[in-house]
């Protein structure tokens, strides 16, 4: 297993983590993701610490607690061997206390993860999305009490803009509190709006990228295919109207190039597609979720070996699009270009 800085911090990072979405099983989209129980979860716990994988991401949201919950049993006795990332900010009720980063919500929602988790101490918390109406300062300053008083080590964020995440990070320097080292964002194949705005930013500013969906929201698994239904056993069934939309045609393309790559490579097709990813700047780690024990082995695959300069091409052009303005002038026309480095 390689382990890469977390942004521009100390702290070391396997390549590939684990997220426990599947974990619990509770609720329309979660349910749809996995149900591991306990004695599942140990196991699979078992065989990412069996290949060096010893960062384990979940939320307060995932199975409204439960993934929490099961994490915490899976880990209980082998806390000193792995890393905890956990998430919060999202609603977890209907009450005006349930959602949010306000000092009150942040206080009571770690202590609650925290016992949740068996733990005194979360290795990595992240804020899973922007709270418009708490301000930046109240956030931060709520950060700074809870890593002082030991129960954070690190801090980052999930689905944030550029300028939310610009603002804090700015805001964190004047009064000398933490800094966000880590942004986890949606990332893969089909989905490379990461690299217009967020990607630069990260690269100046050092905050690395924790990659989640990077299977394109389940399509590529090497199971969807051109002409064909979706296969019955697959999630997106359940899980498409939560992701992101997808133009089939460009789809199609992707998997075709994933599929000729996977024979010149002898690996599968979410292999190839992880390590892709892995070789983007800025990416600290690639979190797989797996239903299963096969799964996870397969997803494992993807590290150990690399793709070639000119594969690495072929896949770049086969998902290439357009960027959005003020992004696209860089990249079409030589004025705007010899101004910046690219933008990837």
């Amino acid at each position: 297993m390689e382990y890469r800085s977390l942004g521009a911090s100390g702290l070391k990072v396997p390549v590939l983590s684990f997220g426990t979405g599947t974990f619990g099983g509770q609720g329309p989209l979660f349910s749809a993701w996995g149900r591991s129980g306990t004695e599942e979860a140990r196991r699979l716990v078992d065989i990412c610490l069996d290949a060096g994988v010893n960062l384990f991401d979940s939320a307060d949201v995932y199975s409204n607690g439960a993934s929490e919950e099961i994490l915490g049993a899976a880990i209980k006795g082998r806390r000193d061997k792995v890393l905890i990332s956990t998430k919060m900010s999202l609603p977890m009720g209907d009450g005006p206390l349930d959602a949010g980063s306000s000092r009150q919500r942040l206080l009571t929602a770690v202590d609650a993860a925290l016992q949740r988790l068996g733990t005194d101490t979360i290795d990595l918390l992240q804020l899973h999305a922007f709270d418009a109406f708490t301000p930046i300062e109240e956030v931060l300053s709520t950060l700074d009490t809870l890593v002082r008083a030991g129960k954070l080590r690190y801090v980052g964020v999930s689905n944030f803009a550029g300028w939310q995440l610009m603002k804090s990070l700015a805001i964190a320097d004047r009064h000398g509190w933490p800094r966000y080292v880590a942004h986890q964002v949606y990332y893969s194949l089909l989905g490379r709006d990461y690299e217009w705005e967020l990607m630069p930013l990260a690269r100046d500013q050092g905050v690395g990228a924790l990659v989640w969906s990077p299977l394109g929201w389940g399509r590529l698994t090497g199971k969807i295919r051109r002409g064909q239904p979706l296969p019955q056993q697959s999630r997106l069934h359940a899980t498409a109207q939560f992701g992101p939309p997808v133009d089939e045609q460009r789809l199609y393309a992707i998997v075709d190039v994933l599929d000729a790559i996977a024979a010149e490579t002898g690996r599968t097709v979410p292999q190839v597609a992880i390590a892709w990813l892995l070789s983007r700047p800025t990416v600290s780690s690639v979190i797989i979720g797996s239903r299963d024990e096969a799964q996870l082995r397969d997803n494992l695959g993807a590290v150990g070996w690399s793709l070639g300069a000119d594969q690495i091409k072929r896949l770049d052009e086969a998902c290439a699009v357009m960027p959005p303005y003020p992004y696209y002038p860089y990249r079409i026309q030589e004025g705007f270009a010899r101004l910046n480095p690219p933008l990837v």
